[in-house]
């Protein structure tokens, strides 16, 4: 990423837009789409990332296909629109350009003629073109002059920068001269009986009073192990349960909410039958518990290994799901239509991801496997600094605040003293090109928090992020980032083909 540069880039698309088009400014929908674009653009500011660039994007092409359509209609037709808005940007200067051009040529064919003007112009370009050459050759300082004149050499950098800014100007044009899809696809209403075979009242009622029970099995058996009440078999351990089961179970659940989608579609016999009604209901309420089951499954694998970005997002999209579950039910008793459900499943989502735009979720996960280490006597495993340096900039603050504890061994605080550095070396490169104010305000904090910290010193060898002890034959004191990285990097190759040490996490853990 470009860091905060982005966002500012997109504040000023926005501006731009807003005051080039006055159909934006006059329309209240597009009003609201562009302070969505506006808001994301400031999370990227704040802390750039892919999540938000692409929201940025919907909301800002919405903005400028909005003052075009009678109507939002629903997710699906403005997905298409966006989509073919998209594929289209890229070549639409040229189209215009060619559109300008034909249109000019019809108006101006009358008076003036480029096959015409050839002759009249030709004689005189061609006479100068001798007249500056026979100069040239008597004047040494017309033919100086004339020799600075020569074709730009560009180089591989100046071929990139103007690449980019053929991209950022096709990005301007796509909002200020924006055209919307003639012809979409529209959303199927989802009324009424659907013609498959083996699909009728009996089917369906029988279908959902043996889900039902199967379901019903499924969450005894969770609430009977994941409670403690029974115990588990001894070949199978709780963290392997809790992780085998988290992501399937959440499959199963939207399998049931396409069931209920297809088979139960507002005005078709099944939804008007009255025990199918209370069946799906309860099936609903099943799923419901099974999608709660899934997130305590997620929460005791963390609880027993550590936390990461995934899995924090998949608790995300959990709770998602039930939401989705829950309007389905309300879709049911309702009777609205599938447009409803489309949009009413954007709105949710959207509710959701905004605010992880401004959230690091790195950032947490650092700070609770930090907090829950067993070497800090935490009831988490064994800290893994691998992932901790992976996650960049997120992990410095808590590598800190690790290093500044005075229960660790010194081989581990070496260990944690190198990442620390590894990660604030990358910070500091980073701040260069790509700033943001969270990195710029962790940069500022973390110097603060080192000043009270006595200088580091490698002694006789050096720890691997993996916890793997390495002879260093010289006794260099660290006094800069760029030394530590170079200790690091030198240790990493001979740190492959050594066995694990007790306190190397193994593959799982990092799943």
């Amino acid at each position: 990423y470009f860091g905060g540069y982005l966002g500012a880039f997109g504040l000023a698309l926005v501006a731009g837009m807003v005051a080039a088009r006055h159909h934006v400014r006059r329309d209240k929908r597009a009003w609201i789409a562009a302070s969505g674009a506006s808001v994301f653009a400031f999370a990227m500011i704040y802390d750039a990332s892919l999540l938000a660039w692409t929201l940025f994007w919907i909301a800002a092409g919405m903005a400028a296909l909005l003052p075009a359509t009678g109507t939002f209609d629903d997710g699906w037709r403005w997905f298409q629109r966006l989509l073919l808005h998209a594929l289209r940007s890229p070549f639409a200067p040229i189209f215009d350009t060619l559109r300008v051009v034909r249109v000019r040529r019809a108006r101006q064919r009358s008076r003036f003629s480029l096959r015409a003007a050839l002759p009249v112009i030709g004689l005189p370009l061609i006479g100068s073109a001798v007249i500056i050459a026979l100069f040239a050759a008597a004047n040494p300082v017309l033919e100086k002059l004339i020799s600075t004149i020569s074709i730009p050499d560009l180089t591989a950098i100046d071929i990139v920068r103007i690449m980019l800014w053929v991209l950022l100007f096709i990005m301007a044009w796509s909002l200020i001269h924006p055209r919307l899809a003639r012809r979409i696809f529209p959303t199927f209403d989802g009324r009424g009986d659907l013609a498959i075979r083996g699909v009728s009242v009996a089917s369906v009622r029988l279908s959902l009073i043996v889900f039902n029970l199967l379901f019903a099995l499924q969450n005894l058996m969770d609430a009977a192990y994941l409670s403690g009440l029974v115990q588990m078999p001894s070949d199978i351990t709780l963290a392997e349960y809790a992780h085998r089961g988290a992501y399937p179970l959440i499959a199963t659940a939207l399998l049931a909410g396409l069931f209920v989608i297809i088979t139960l579609r507002p005005g078709s016999a099944t939804a008007a039958n009255p025990t199918i009604r209370k069946l799906v209901f309860l099936w609903i309420a099943q799923n419901i518990v099974l999608v709660g089951s899934s997130i305590v499954r997620t929460l005791d694998y963390v609880e027993a290994y550590s936390l990461t970005i995934l899995r924090i997002s998949a608790l995300a999209w959990m709770v998602l799901v039930a939401t989705g579950l829950v309007l389905i039910c309300w879709r049911l008793i309702a009777d609205k239509s599938a447009s409803w459900l489309i949009n009413a499943n954007l709105a949710a989502g959207t509710l959701l991801v905004t605010p992880i735009c401004f959230i690091d979720l790195g950032n947490i996960a650092a700070w609770w496997n930090v907090r829950h280490a067993k070497e800090v006597g935490g009831s988490g495993s064994a800290l893994d600094l691998c992932y901790l340096e992976n996650l960049g900039s997120s992990s410095l603050l808590p590598l800190i605040s690790l290093e500044r504890r005075n229960d660790l061994t010194p081989n581990l605080r070496v260990q944690i003293q190198a990442t620390r550095m590894s990660v604030l070396q990358s910070l500091e490169w980073q701040m260069k090109s790509n700033w943001t104010m969270l990195g710029a305000h962790r940069l500022e904090q973390a110097t603060r928090e080192l000043a009270l910290l006595p200088p580091v010193t490698f002694k006789s060898g050096h720890l691997g992020c993996g916890g793997l002890y390495v002879p260093y034959q010289a006794t260099p004191e660290v006094a800069n980032n760029a030394e530590a990285r170079s200790i690091r990097d030198n240790t990493k190759s001979a740190t492959a083909q050594q066995p694990k040490s007790p306190s190397a996490l193994t593959a799982e853990t990092r799943k």
